[in-house]
């Protein structure tokens, strides 16, 4: 398994949860790639710690299917598969459905301006082709209703399958870009105008619409949502 040269070193008061999210991250963006072997003692020298919260974090990524693991034999990082793809991507569709169409009539001037804010930045990313930073920016604008909603459960959900949907997006993002920044803005202007029930239809469309293949296309708007 090719490990990133680059020193990774973590402090010692590393909890598991960084180590999860840094092993997570590390597939979605691509630095572990579909089909490759993942080591527990390449990985724990790679981040600084021992093996057990290596261990304990790739047990959490097989539960959410970025990994697949064999007892005994090895553990690899899971191909893109349509049809976890398509599950994953309808649960994180009607999560941020839900949350937006609980949370519009309480988004503050502030929650609208974080919003605005992000599509800024995922605009300028974008231009400049930073992948990375253009998603980040993407996911902290729809994090807005998430957070103002304080449901726990909800990011337990989008903690479990927004990695996946994430990591397939990353493969398709590009040319889409101007589009889906226009998409946000007419999306946060909704959320201003608090119109919950056109902007949670079109914050279910713009999770739901993520092609699961190179040949697929959008699918058709619900009933009732056009």
């Amino acid at each position: 398994m090719p490990i990133p040269a680059a020193s990774s070193s973590l402090p010692r008061s590393l909890l598991r949860d960084d180590v999860y999210r840094r092993l997570r991250d590390a597939i979605v963006d691509g630095t572990f790639e579909p089909g490759e072997q993942l080591r527990d003692g390449d990985l724990a020298a790679w981040l600084g710690v021992s093996r057990t919260p290596v261990r304990e974090a790739l047990l959490r990524l097989s539960g959410s299917g970025l990994v697949v693991s064999q007892p005994g034999r090895s553990t690899t990082v899971s191909p893109i598969e349509q049809s976890a793809l398509r599950d994953a991507r309808d649960v994180v569709a009607a999560m941020h459905e839900l949350a937006v169409r609980e949370t519009v009539g309480r988004l503050t001037p502030a929650d609208i301006a974080r919003m605005r804010d992000a599509n800024r930045r995922f605009t300028a990313a974008a231009e400049r082709g930073d992948v990375s930073a253009a998603l980040d920016a993407d996911d902290e604008l729809h994090a807005v209703p998430i957070e103002v909603l304080g449901n726990a459960a909800v990011v337990t959900v989008l903690e479990q399958f927004g990695p996946i949907v994430r990591r397939a997006e990353r493969l398709r993002f590009g040319s889409d870009a101007p589009a889906a920044a226009e998409r946000h803005e007419r999306f946060i202007a909704l959320c201003e105008k608090q119109d919950a029930a056109a902007a949670a239809a079109m914050a279910y469309e713009t999770w739901h619409t993520l092609p699961v293949s190179a040949e697929a296309r959008p699918p058709t708007p619900r009933d009732g949502d056009r």
